[in-house]
């Protein structure tokens, strides 16, 4: 599942970027920013796998964006203007689109994603070992959901999958990074970058999924966005 914010300050191309992608399954648009301060700020506050970016935009341009971000997630430009793409592809963007974008050649860049990230070696504090019966198997951080304990294992929710590994919530908690992982309930934790949206006690996750947060955690509601 790629976490994806979208960046441009025409609300038009919002709708149709999401039309085309309704049919991507492993896509997940976690918020959308019409100018790039606003996505400067929410950069800051959490990590995505993929920006959907403009170029031309009011005060600061998608160009001048990736240059002052020091994390830079992959990039695909959408642009309605075909000379910013070499200054794109210095600052390494996967694809540069030109407008109206199709669905078939925003695909065709988003496949380029992917296949950019299998090839990736994840770094050693990009995913966790965990035991699955017998063997010990690498989750990696940003594709994990949601956590939930389940006796003396934990139901790990990851991508479309779930898997049972042979641990307490406590010990998990402990090996996951704090700035990424928030306990809501005695028996949930949530990763951060998967949250769309709190409403009262109820976390709505980029699957869709509500998970009700406990008395005693609704107090760390405020952290996740």
């Amino acid at each position: 599942m790629l976490t994806t914010l979208i960046i441009d300050d025409e609300p038009l191309a919002h709708n149709v970027i999401k039309h085309h992608l309704q049919r991507c399954n492993d896509i997940a648009v976690v918020a959308s920013c019409y100018n790039a301060t606003e996505a400067l700020s929410y950069l800051a506050r959490h990590q995505v796998d993929l920006l959907l970016l403009d170029i031309n935009m009011p005060a600061l341009s998608g160009i001048e964006l990736l240059k002052v971000l020091h994390h830079r997630p992959h990039v695909i430009i959408i642009s309605a203007y075909k000379e910013y793409a070499l200054d794109g592809f210095e600052l390494d963007v996967v694809d540069y689109l030109l407008k109206p974008v199709s669905a078939e050649r925003l695909y065709q860049a988003i496949n380029k994603v992917q296949r950019r990230i299998g090839e990736a070696i994840p770094a050693a504090d990009s995913y966790i070992a965990l035991k699955v019966d017998r063997e010990k198997r690498r989750f990696l951080l940003n594709e994990i959901i949601l956590l939930e304990a389940y006796g003396n294992y934990v139901k790990v929710w990851h991508g479309q999958q779930i898997t049972l590994v042979s641990s307490t919530l406590k010990r998990l908690l402990q090996l996951l990074p704090r700035q990424q992982f928030l306990q809501i309930h005695k028996s949930l934790v949530v990763n951060k970058n998967h949250v769309v949206a709190v409403d009262g006690d109820q976390v709505r996750l980029a699957t869709e999924k509500v998970v009700k947060a406990g008395k005693l955690y609704k107090q760390n509601l405020a952290q996740l966005l």
